[in-house]
């Protein structure tokens, strides 16, 4: 089976069995985007849908986070990971974006990496949800699930695999592919023992070939 191949069967699968994918985080703006995926670095979206009601609730609009306090921040978040940090970011995220943006989420990619606790992860996830801009965000579950099925070679680093995926995927598909690796991930193909078992895709999978089912 070639590259290209492997490539096409994956999306058929996932074209025929999850035709409808997307964040998992709730959110009814951009704003309340950021702010999620923001908090998600190292925390599950579940934890993370906790916190965020009561997050808006407080402090509803960049005005009112980047006037709000470290402190007043992190009581609110202080059940994710890595509270302090977030908290800073938070407060700077909504700081630059009134200052250099005027209140509005930029699109381009390097814009949003200007914005405090923004990678390009975190870029890649908000233009892709935000805009349906053809970007690829790698996080653990897509870098697993690629090397996994085989869809990236030898790949090191998560713009390694970025770059593998944005090869072969084609554009009009390439966000909707970032949810379908992530999903597939959280559920699947889970990083200690993947549920072969119930996984449609282990007859193109190369990690699937080499562990077969007793």
């Amino acid at each position: 089976m070639t590259r290209k191949e492997r490539y096409q069967q994956v999306i058929n699968y996932f074209l025929e069995n999850r035709s409808y994918a997307e964040t998992e985080l709730v959110y009814k703006n951009p704003y309340q985007l950021i702010v999620a995926v923001i908090l998600s670095a190292q925390c599950t979206d579940k934890r993370v849908n906790m916190i965020t009601p009561g997050f808006y609730k407080k402090f509803p609009d960049p005005s009112a986070l980047a006037s709000a306090s470290q402190e007043a921040v992190f009581e609110v978040i202080k059940s994710c990971s890595y509270p302090n940090n977030k908290a800073r970011n938070l407060i700077g995220m909504a700081k630059t974006l009134l200052e250099k943006f005027n209140g509005v989420l930029p699109s381009a990619i390097d814009e949003l990496q200007m914005l405090p606790g923004v990678g390009r992860k975190t870029a890649n996830v908000l233009a892709a949800v935000i805009y349906n801009k053809p970007v690829m965000a790698v996080d653990t579950h897509v870098f697993r699930v690629s090397a996994r099925i085989g869809l990236t070679l030898n790949a090191k680093t998560p713009l390694q695999t970025e770059m593998q995926l944005m090869k072969y995927i084609p554009e009009h598909l390439v966000a909707k592919a970032h949810h379908w690796l992530i999903l597939h991930g959280r559920y699947t193909c889970i990083a200690r023992k993947p549920k072969c078992q119930e996984c449609g895709l282990t007859g193109v999978c190369k990690y699937y070939k080499e562990h077969p089912l007793p």
